[in-house]
């Protein structure tokens, strides 16, 4: 460390922030990386030191190598400088303030994106890649003959061979080199940890090397099996941070493919010596930086592929040419904007890739490349396409995408392409007829208007996404078999199409069909019909020798089928004709057998009755059933006893009063799924053995009864939105996704009702057809300190862990940016780039698309109005309904947006042909892919929208839904739902019953904003707005003769505030007000006026739901200053078998009782304008149950008091865990996967400390009802003895800080 310091010493450093003296140079948290790593600011503004190895350097100084996204690292160059580096990181990253540049800098997390090392940091994995190595015993030839020995030698596995030598003369001495391509390694089970490693051939030999464990035994093992299984003789080294080929990679004389992709190879000094592999064919060389091109590949005269893209080459020497044997050359990615004349010496070259470079005319030397059969230039800069002279080329497959080109007006133009690929061009016009011999185009993603072509030789058509109106192909393509012209302005379909004898797949969704061809569907070729979302009243009655498998017809105006579809149409495997007007389905045979085939169908949404179930009971293949959101009232057991085969079945959204009980005679049931109906009576579902997946929420039960031993196989059990139901199971907490309504608490008759929330949510996740849940919800109605909420949708594609990190973690980031900034935009922001390294903290390499909204209102503005801030990367969106009407809160990032396409060419990504940046993501801002960077980010689009009357709710979806539910859709779907859960259910049962095969998950948050809510009512005397139970309905507990008031009074009064429990399913308990805003004057010394203390939670006159005052019966609950523990505290009691008592409860480690002192006017009858009478100290006890007997002030004991609502403190605001119900609560811990920190009490300017504002319910010490009256009767005693030390106050107010505890 100290020859660190006098090397940046020298090296000159001139960072703002120098490392101090005395700080010691931390080591990597990785396990794998034993050098020592330090961080930008350790290292100052100090360049890195001359690129020789740090062996070489005479002073033996370190050479500074810096690490991205965890991967691989490079050696810094000598004008580089690490703090230089870093904060270029960042900016690119997203930051914008330089200031919080520099604080992330310094966080220690950083390391899991950019880390820096004094020497080259060693990586144990890609390392054993590279070579093996080691000093064993080894013996050669057979163990049975005696003359040989076991002798101690050194062993190197590296490329295909065993290099076995002496120990002393390791490197100068004879070596024993064994090919492993095509031989043998086996175990040897008389020796342990022993191998026997055996060359291919009639002269094979075999060396027995012994390890000194299994864990060495077991490496060389995996990676000796490796080898002897290629079929050829290839050697792939890519990602390993190679600076220069390793020296026994060279031992491997007979390698024909080699891949060093994703290295730091030097094009000058590392590859010189690639010549010396004779016999190699195949060279990946990609993603390098290179700068220049490797001159000695060019002496290599076997190579027949080579992969140079992505080096920053800015030219190709001459002497390519000398590669006679050449016959692919990739050189896609670089900065190339000419090629050499030789080039055209290569006569056997035939694919040239010269994609996303920088060429503005198509080289000349094409003209001599007689062999290239496939061009491709996409990304280029092309203006104008001039091939005239190139008429004699046979290039047959030309990749033309994002050339912004036009196609030049003559006859015969490049007569031999059959492939052409023209997407996402710009084009509004093209006239493929030009090409004679065209067999397969593609044009997607353009703006034409017409398209010609010419159908000699057509196979397949490809030109969807555009605003085709006119399709003309002539002559009659007999050879076509695709044809996808979906997301077009097609009327009408050509009748050619039924003459086409080979047409196997016709895709014309999203068009404005208003019939189809008579004889299409007699056609016997066509297998696959796609025809959804036209305006089709009648599908043809001709279905005579009609061969089609699949058939989708969602979303048209039809009212019937054909009446001969099942019976003519017998190949019929699946018919999705979801959101029509279908009253009724045709039979499926006219007696009693049946031919039918069918195994999927889909009939969500539609207008069915109890008519059409006997009509499916002669499908018995059936396997998939859909019948949601229809009149169904009914399904009759025998019916459904007939559907053996049946594995799903959706019924959700009708008036099924019970699930038949012949439903046990589908054996391979594996998915129920009912909700939204008014089933009494739970199925016997849980007899079925590979049932996964029961869905029964929102229906009428009341009693559920379970087996002993649940299906093995069980995954998801919803019951929610039953709220007569009380289930008690043992074994449910085994299934993974268990959702039930909370028991709600009981309340006395004369409480006071809540105010009605101003927001209220619920959500769904459903699992995809892998039964993988890669996606999550976040839904926190009460988050913060200021009347404010959050809602999140995760969606991870086919990972599993990212959308649940997501979840967990990004609640809390955001709670913590809230207090950095408060500017939408930039707390926002920097919650997602804080996530993206925290992903990288947890090891994650993947990503997952996210979409946060974030309810807030300013309390510095008291005139201000509820504002709506939405961020979101990848697919996840959210739509806001105003005035009925859809309203974008979201934006889609990819590379079809014009500035996004600009920021990925300028850092030299490729977008392959599945419009995917580098092949993995078709999203340019998305969470995690850090090792794309900085092609793709995690800085999102935010977007800040204040919240009207007009605004109904919002709907959060994850990209399934989005794909499958179009947002004017969704937004009619679920406009008169009244239930926020029931409509979220019914948003992912349209999106699988329009056929989406993905993980669902989507959050509908309705609103109820007055004109009131955007404003103050405390200076108008009007009553308060609705609040998100910001006055839930309160259960007083009146504890007399505590206290000496400064008066006559000589109560005081305590109120443990319970959440109410609301019976509609969606809707989430409301939690009580941050103890920030329940005291606004009082914490300034300001006494409140009677008029203002009312009793309940409504308010009355005079209130402000924006700025409520301190009330006589309200209390928020605070801990006491002696103690403070941990949420895992146990307290050794069952919550669920005990009863607690309101305004007791404990930390885990002492009993603690609360008691208002806040406010000392404490009343029991409701504020009345005649001026209260004054009290005397000498009460009877009768009189004053007189009193509480006519004024309601004692309340009943909750049968389990919830925890206070409200936002925590700003450092111990936390995300929340799932509640019974499925929705996310919020806790006073943060259950952080990355990382768990303890927040401590905060010192309050009052004088006591304050610990999170929701204790958990697992933390509550439970008092037993026979104990009740015991610890009311201690606080009254611990009370009497603080009056006999204390004196009364002059003062008709004690101050607010005053806080009872007893321990």
């Amino acid at each position: 460390n100290e020859a660190c310091r006098r090397w940046m010493r020298d090296a000159g450093v001139s960072g703002v922030l120098p490392p101090p003296q005395d700080k010691v140079v931390p080591y990597s948290s990785n396990s794998s990386l034993s050098r020592p790593s330090v961080t930008a600011q350790d290292l100052g503004e100090a360049g890195a030191p001359d690129a020789a190895p740090a062996c070489e350097r005479s002073d033996s100084l370190p050479t500074l190598y810096v690490q991205l996204h965890g991967d691989m690292a490079r050696r810094l160059e000598q004008h580089e400088k690490p703090l230089q580096v870093q904060n270029d990181f960042l900016f690119k990253l997203g930051f914008k303030d330089p200031w919080r540049v520099q604080e992330e800098g310094m966080n220690t997390e950083m390391g899991s994106l950019i880390r820096f090392y004094a020497g080259k940091p060693h990586s144990i994995e890609s390392s054993e890649r590279v070579q093996l190595s080691g000093t064993y015993n080894v013996r050669k030839g057979k163990m049975q003959l005696p003359v040989n020995r076991w002798r101690r030698r050194r062993v190197i596995l590296c490329g295909t061979c065993l290099i076995v030598s002496s120990v002393k003369d390791s490197q100068a001495g004879k070596m024993h080199v064994l090919p492993l391509i095509g031989g043998k390694v086996e175990e040897v089970r008389k020796h342990s940890h022993c191998l026997a490693f055996s060359s291919s051939g009639p002269q094979s030999q075999t060396y027995y090397v012994s390890f000194e464990n299994f864990t060495e035994h077991l490496r060389w093992q995996r990676q000796a099996s490796k080898m002897v299984s290629q079929r050829i003789s290839s050697v792939d080294l890519s990602n390993c941070s190679l600076e220069q080929l390793p020296p026994n990679l060279f031992y491997s004389q007979d390698l024909t493919h080699l891949n060093l992709k994703h290295n730091f190879l030097d094009a000058s000094r590392s590859l010189v010596e690639l010549q010396r592999f004779s016999k190699l064919r195949s060279l990946n060389l990609s993603n390098n930086h290179l700068g220049h091109f490797p001159l000695s590949i060019c002496s290599i005269a076997t190579l027949t592929e080579v992969n140079l893209s992505c080096n920053c080459l800015s030219s190709v020497p001459s002497a390519v040419g000398d590669m006679r044997n050449l016959q692919t050359f990739l050189l896609d990615g670089n900065r190339l904007s000419d090629l050499p004349d030789e080039l055209g010496d290569l006569p056997q070259l035939s694919y040239l890739g010269l994609t996303f470079n920088e060429f503005r005319q198509v080289p000349t030397v094409l003209e001599q490349l007689g062999a290239v059969e496939r061009l491709c230039m996409a990304g280029n800069e092309l203006g104008t396409l001039t091939l005239q002279a190139f008429r004699l080329l046979r290039i047959k497959h030309i990749d033309l995408r994002y050339t912004h080109f036009m196609v030049p007006d003559e006859p015969d133009f490049l007569r031999h392409v059959t492939h052409l690929d023209l997407r996402d061009n710009q084009l509004s016009e093209l006239d493929a007829s030009l090409f004679p011999k065209l067999e397969v185009l593609h044009c997607e993603r353009n703006h034409l208007g017409s398209l010609k072509l010419r159908g000699t030789f057509l196979k397949g058509l490809y030109a969807s996404s555009n605003e085709i109106c006119q399709l003309e192909i002539c002559p009659m393509p007999s050879n076509l078999t695709y044809m996808d012209v979906s997301r077009n302005r097609l009327e009408s379909l050509p009748e050619w199409l039924c003459d086409s004898k080979k047409l196997e797949v016709l895709d014309v969704n999203h068009n404005q069909l208003s019939q189809l061809p008579e004889r299409l569907l007699c056609s016997g070729s066509l297998r696959k019909l796609l025809a959804g979302y036209n305006q089709l009243q009648k599908l043809p009655e001709k279905l005579e020798g009609s061969q089609m498998e699949v058939l989708d017809i969602q979303h048209n105006q039809l009212s019937e089928l054909p009446a001969s579809l099942f019976l003519k149409a017998d190949s019929l495997r699946c018919l999705n004709a979801s959101a029509n007007q279908l009253e009724s389905i045709p039979p499926s045979s006219l007696s009693e057998e049946s031919r039918s085939s069918l195994q999927e169908l889909y009939l969500t949404n539609n207008r069915l009755t109890d008519k059409c179930v006997p009509m499916l009971t002669g499908h018995g293949h059936l396997r998939v059933l859909h019948l949601a959101y229809n009149q169904l009232q009914s399904f009759p057991a025998s019916k459904m006893a007939k559907l053996e085969e049946l594995e799903e079945v959706d019924l959700s959204g009708n008036r099924l009063k019970a699930i038949p009980t012949t439903i046990l005679n589908c054996k391979r049931m594996h998915t129920v799924i009912a909700h939204s109906n008014c089933i009494e009576v739970f199925p016997e579902v849980m007899q079925l053995s590979d049932m996964k997946c029961v869905d029964l929420s929102c229906n009428e039960l009341s009693e559920v009864t379970l087996p002993e031993n649940l299906p093995p196989k069980l995954q998801e059990l919803d019951l929610t939105g039953n709220p007569r139901l009380a289930l008690d199971h043992k074994t449910l907490d085994n299934i993974r996704c268990f959702r039930i309504d909370q028991s709600p608490s009981s309340f006395s008759a004369n409480e006071a009702s809540a105010a009605p929330a101003v927001w209220s949510h619920g959500y769904t996740e459903a699992s995809g057809v892998k039964n993988k849940l890669c996606v999550a919800a976040l839904s926190v109605n009460n988050f913060g300190e200021n009347r404010e909420a959050l809602y999140g949708v995760f969606d991870g594609d086919r990972n599993v862990e990212v959308p649940y990190l997501l979840q967990c973690t990004m609640g809390d980031v955001l709670a913590e940016e809230l207090h950095k900034s408060k500017s939408e935009e930039d707390y926002m922001t920097s919650t997602f780039l804080v996530m993206q390294r925290k992903l990288g903290t947890a090891g994650q390499k993947l990503g997952g698309s996210a979409v946060l909204c974030h309810i807030r209102h300013d309390p510095t503005d008291p005139g201000g109005c509820f504002s709506l801030t939405t961020a979101n990367v990848g697919k996840c969106q959210a739509i806001l309904c105003r005035d009925g009407k859809p309203l974008p809160l979201s934006v889609l990032h990819n590379v079809g947006v014009a500035e996004e396409y600009q920021r990925v060419r300028q850092h030299k990504a490729i977008v392959t042909e599945d419009n995917k940046v580098n092949g993995v993501t078709d999203s340019t801002r998305i969470m995690g892919y850090s090792f794309l960077y900085p092609s793709v980010i995690p800085q999102p689009h935010v977007q800040t929208v204040v919240l009207t009357p007009q605004d109904e709710f919002f709907i959060l979806g994850s990209r399934g839904l989005w794909d499958s539910v179009s947002p004017a859709e969704a937004v009619e779907a679920v406009r008169n739902v009244p239930d926020a859960l029931a409509a979220a259910k019914k948003l992912c049962t349209l999106a699988q019953g329009y056929g989406c095969g993905e993980s669902l998950s989507a959050v509908v948050v309705q609103l109820s904003v007055s004109e009131d809510c955007c404003c103050c009512c405390c200076e108008l005397g009007a009553p308060p707005p609705p609040s998100p139970g910001l006055f839930p309905p309160p259960i007083n507990v009146v504890i007399r003769d505590a206290l000496p008031p400064p008066s006559s009074c000589s109560e005081i009064s305590s109120e443990v505030s319970t959440s109410e429990m609301s019976s509609e399913v969606g809707s989430t308990a409301s939690d009580e007000p941050p103890q920030s805003a329940l005291l606004p004057e009082a914490h300034a010394g300001v006494s409140f006026p009677a008029e203002q203390r009312a009793v309940g939670g409504g308010g009355g006159a005079g209130s402000c739901a924006l700025h409520p005052v301190c009330l006589a019966g309200s209390f928020q609950r605070q801990l006491s200053s002696a103690t403070f523990s941990s949420a895992l505290s146990d307290n050794g009691l069952d919550s669920e078998d005990e009863e607690p008592i309101a305004g007791v409860f404990s930390n885990g480690t002492r009993v603690e009782v609360e008691a208002d002192v806040h406010c000392l006017r404490a009343r029991e009858h409701p504020v009345s304008s005649q001026p209260p009478v004054p009290e005397t100290p000498d009460r009877t006890e009768s009189e004053e149950a007189a009193d509480e007997h006519e004024g309601g002030g004692m309340a009943e004991v909750p049968r389990k008091a919830e925890p206070a609502g409200g936002a925590e403190s700003g450092s111990t605001r936390t995300l929340g865990k799932r509640r019974g119900n499925g929705s996310v609560a919020p806790q006073e811990r943060s259950h952080n996967l990355i990382e768990i920190a303890t927040d401590a009490p905060t010192r309050k300017p009052g004088g006591y400390f304050t610990a999170p504002a929701q204790p958990d319910p697992e933390d509550q010490f439970i008092i037993p009802p026979e104990l009740e009256e015991e610890v009311k009767e201690i606080m009254k005693q611990h009370q009497q003895e603080q009056q006999q030390q204390q004196k009364p106050h002059p003062t008709d107010q004690l101050p607010i800080d005053s806080f009872v505890t007893l321990m």
